[in-house]
C-alpha cells in the first residue's frame, strides 16, 4: 500500500477545487485529463469518488453542462461569491406577497441558495431551493421587493 496514498488523495482533490473553480468542466473524464496533464493520474472511478467526496455539484447553463462546487470561497469572499452566483446563476427575481421566487438554470437552484444563506445579506432569513428554482423568505419586516433589490444591488457590485 502506497503510505503517501492521503497525501495524494488530498493533492489530487485540492487540485480538483481548483480546476472546478477556474475552469468550466462538464465531465469526469475532462477533470482526469486535467489531473493527467498537472502530473496527477487517476482513474475514472477514483475521480467519481473524489467528485461525491468534494460535494460537487453538476449544473446546466447556457453554456452547457459544468461541475460547480456548492459554497466554496464563502468563508474568504462571501460577496464575491455571492455576485458571481447572482450573475450565473439567476434567471430571473418573482416577488409573490411576502416570498421572493429566484429562477435559475437546472440544477443551479442549491448553489446560489447556498450563496445567498451564507452571505451577508441583511433581510433574508433563508432559503429553500429546489432543481432550478429558491424561494427566498425575507426576515420580519422586510419586503420581497426590498429582497430583491438587495440582491440586484449585489449582483451588480464591483
Amino acid at each position: 500500500m502506497n503510505r503517501n496514498g492521503g497525501a495524494t488523495k488530498a493533492r489530487r482533490q485540492q487540485a480538483i477545487l481548483s480546476l472546478v473553480g477556474r475552469e468550466r468542466l462538464g465531465s469526469q473524464e475532462e477533470i482526469r485529463a486535467r489531473l493527467r496533464r498537472l502530473g496527477l493520474p487517476a482513474t475514472q472511478s477514483t475521480i467519481s469518488r473524489d467528485v461525491e467526496e468534494l460535494g460537487l455539484a453538476r449544473v446546466h447553463d447556457p453554456e452547457g453542462v459544468r461541475y460547480v462546487v456548492p459554497g466554496r470561497g464563502m468563508v474568504s469572499a462571501p460577496a464575491n461569491l455571492l455576485r458571481h452566483a447572482l450573475q450565473e446563476f439567476a434567471l430571473s427575481f418573482v416577488a409573490a406577497n411576502r416570498l421572493l421566487l429566484v429562477r435559475t438554470s437546472p440544477g443551479a437552484a442549491s448553489a446560489l441558495a447556498e450563496a445567498i444563506d451564507t452571505a451577508p445579506l441583511a433581510g433574508v432569513a433563508g432559503t429553500v431551493a429546489g432543481d432550478n428554482t429558491i424561494l427566498v423568505v425575507p426576515a420580519d419586516g422586510v419586503s420581497a421587493r426590498s429582497v430583491e433589490r438587495a440582491l440586484r444591488k449585489a449582483m451588480e457590485a464591483r
